[in-house]
């Protein structure tokens, strides 16, 4: 049981230690943990004294673990691999006269060891007074060595251990209570369950100073009232069993213990620990620790501030996690949404395998939803996500829109023919078989320094692009497809520019009446002129307008500009003109149209009469009901109608019927067959007749044309081999020689 290195035979004058009292001798030595005590001495017998006389005994109730060092230096060394040091018996003069002392300084003020306890022992007291040396040096007893009779180092000893337990007892609470804030803080940074929970064993391990072996956190269905109890964090022997559902650990005790703690809602300080963590509904989180040795009563203290301390953290950590599972988790499918997408492609530089980000758009899921009910469209999703997660195992699934997925995994799992096998079976919901496809855009992230939002830019670029061609298609997206992408949001961004910086403006097409050739009226056309006196074809500005919400806005200043133009040409003395102005159906949608009609009417202050309004015959057919409506309050103002590129849509006769339209044109591609085929524009210009309306058409180049559209009986016409559209200037002087 003593550690001692080898010993030297006393010389008969150098025997210090004499027996006085063998009725010290204590009963063998237990497994209690020794208390270790340095003999520093340059004097091998005094080693063995000291050996001889301490053999046997026990001191507060544990044995003695005898360290020998025979120099300052080496001692050193000892006290600095030994934290656990309870006493050091130490001779002043060994190596130098003030060696001992030297050992002193180094033990309290470099090493800070303010709890061990150091017994002073001279051989040669001058070299050393008492008072002084106990007044200038940290030293816990002075001894002459031939003051230390067995039952005085005893004596001595048992002092120091008491004194030394007693301190490190207030070290150990005051390490153990910073140790309990620091858990707490460090616990609230861990927002993550799992995290957390993996902290409190690291904070457990270290309070109680073992190993981060044999420990168990379980969870108590904290996310929902249903779920059942899993281990969340675990360490050592049970590291396998993270996520395992409680009841499938196939640890009876454990399983039991835990179940108990739960149910009594109250920790269990005694082999093995159980410490319970509360929270305000009644739910909390459990720790199981394997420990092997009898808790102490400070060890006890400290855990249960710690657990106080812990369910706080806990609480905290469930409302983050409610915060971030509204943030980063679909409420319906309980799958990561767009936000939580957004993340995972931030840090796609990570992936080593090829990866794919798809996104898939339900076909016609707006029509499930209307005709089956939005309970039903819910069961939908529902299946079509446990499909895709089934499927792709490898893979993270995310809604990111009412009816669009996003699948971002390894590229020979994401891929376009592995997608649309996907819905080539039928799906099962609530008892009903449904047919279901979807559409997907595929951007391959490899060698892809983009941003998480510009990928999923890229994919819907791609959906897009998948969607104009069938139902169920899959297209990658390419660099190509993406400039052309980027040219329509360049241009978009430099409509709305144009628009605030007035570099919209209108030009006007003259009309012809057959008959005599004398201008009859003009056609208002909206067009754009870069700064760079480039202009942006109408066919490309328009649509990107319709798309991005800004054709009311430019309608209305359209209705306005006109109006003024109109104004403008009757104050020059064409006062038989008319005014031709398109309006889009985003227009006739807009509530309180005919308001703004009527007001640009009033601020120009021009005849109802001379203002027609051109509408396609595909939006007059995608909404007859309001279109009907509507046109029948344009015509109380007193404003005609003309039914614009007739003969293109799908519009049937009864259609037209219904329509309160004066005018029909049409469109230059028929025109343009004339010479071939004027069946028909005959048959167009025979309908309107029938119905009382008058006939334009639209695109004449040639005088053959002009010719035959006069002989089928055709009113008006406009186009190139008339006049090119004009400004203002340009067509004063037009209209000069046309009047």
């Amino acid at each position: 049981m003593i550690q001692s290195e080898p010993i030297h035979s006393l010389d008969d004058d150098e025997v210090l230690l004499i027996e006085e009292d063998l009725g010290l001798a204590a009963p063998a030595i237990g497994a209690e943990k020794p208390w270790k005590v340095l003999i520093v001495d340059d004097d091998a017998d005094v080693h063995n004294a000291t050996d001889l006389a301490l053999s046997g005994l026990l001191v507060e109730g544990r044995p003695l673990l005898l360290l020998h060092a025979f120099s300052g230096a080496q001692a050193r060394e000892i006290v600095e691999v030994n934290e656990d040091l309870a006493v050091i018996l130490l001779d002043v003069v060994m190596e130098a006269e003030d060696a001992g002392l030297r050992l002193v300084v180094h033990v309290r003020d470099v090493l800070r060891r303010s709890a061990l306890r150091i017994i002073l022992r001279t051989g040669q007291p001058g070299y050393a007074p008492e008072l002084d040396t106990i007044r200038n040096y940290d030293i816990n007893d002075y001894k002459t060595k031939s003051e230390l009779t067995r039952v005085r180092l005893f004596t001595s000893l048992t002092s120091a251990v008491r004194a030394y337990r007693q301190m490190r007892s207030h070290e150990e609470m005051r390490r153990g209570l910073e140790t309990v804030v620091q858990a707490s803080t460090a616990l609230t940074k861990l927002h993550g369950m799992q995290l957390f929970a993996q902290g409190v064993i690291g904070q457990l391990c270290a309070l109680l100073n073992v190993e981060p072996d044999g420990l168990i956190c379980a969870q108590a269905g904290l996310e929902e009232g249903s779920e059942p109890a899993r281990v969340i964090a675990a360490s050592g022997q049970f590291s396998h069993l993270i996520q395992q559902p409680l009841s499938e650990l196939n640890l009876p005790a454990v399983q039991q213990a835990l179940e108990q703690c739960w149910n009594e809602r109250s920790s269990r300080y005694e082999a093995p620990l159980l410490l319970y963590f509360s929270t305000e509904d009644g739910r909390g989180m459990a720790a199981y620790v394997d420990v092997r040795r009898e808790l102490e009563p400070l060890d006890r203290h400290l855990l249960e501030v710690f657990c106080a301390s812990t369910s706080v953290g806990l609480q905290n950590v469930l409302l983050y996690g409610r915060l971030v599972d509204q943030a980063y988790v679909d409420p319906l499918l309980r799958i990561p949404n767009l936000n939580r997408l957004i993340e995972l492609l931030a840090a796609g530089s990570s992936h080593v395998r090829p990866t794919t980000l798809a996104l898939l758009d339900i076909d016609e899921f707006s029509a499930i939803n209307d005709t089956l009910g939005h309970d039903f469209g819910d069961a939908v999703l529902r299946a079509v996500a446990e499909r895709l997660s089934s499927a792709l195992p490898q893979s993270t699934l995310a809604r990111i829109g009412s009816d669009v997925f996003g699948v971002l995994g390894p590229s020979d799992e994401v891929c376009a023919e592995r997608l649309q096998r996907l819905f080539a079976d039928v799906f099962a919901v609530q008892q009903q078989r449904l047919r279901i496809s979807a559409s997907s855009g595929l951007v391959q992230l490899a060698d892809r320094q983009r941003t998480g939002t510009e990928l999923l830019k890229d994919a819907h670029v791609a959906l897009k692009q998948a969607k104009l061609h069938k139902r169920g298609n899959a297209v990658y997206f390419s660099e190509l497809m993406g400039q052309d992408a980027r040219e329509r949001m360049h241009l978009l961004a430099g409509l709305r520019d144009a628009f605030d910086a007035q570099h919209l403006f209108l030009v006007y097409q003259p009309k012809l009446l057959l008959a005599n050739g004398r201008a009859s009226g003009v056609e208002a056309l909206l067009r754009w002129r870069r700064a760079d006196g480039q202009f942006v074809p109408p066919d490309r500005f328009i649509p990107l307008a319709e798309k991005a919400g800004l054709m009311v806005a430019l309608g209305t200043y359209v209705l306005h500009a006109a109006c003024n133009q109109l104004a403008r040409l009757r104050a020059a003395g064409h006062l038989e003109l008319s005014m031709a102005i398109n309006v889009s159906q985003a227009q006739l949608r807009e509530p309180g149209f005919t308001q703004v009609l009527r007001q640009a009417l009033a601020d120009a202050a021009v005849p109802p009469a001379q203002v027609e309004l051109e509408i396609t015959e595909s939006m007059a057919a995608d909404d007859l009901t309001l279109i009907s409506a509507l046109l029948v309050e344009i015509a109380a103002l007193g404003v005609t109608v003309a039914i614009d590129d007739f003969g293109t849509g799908f519009s049937s006769l009864s259609v037209l019927r219904r329509l309160q339209a004066q005018r029909l044109k049409i469109d230059r591609s028929f025109v343009d067959e004339m010479h071939k085929d004027d069946s028909i524009a005959r048959m167009v210009i025979g309908l309107g007749h029938s119905l009382g309306m008058s006939i334009t058409a639209e695109g004449v180049e040639t005088e053959q044309q002009a010719q035959a559209l006069k002989a089928l009986g055709c009113e008006e016409a406009q186009g190139w081999l008339y006049s090119r559209p004009l400004e203002e200037p340009a067509l004063l002087a037009w209209l000069a020689q046309h009047a």
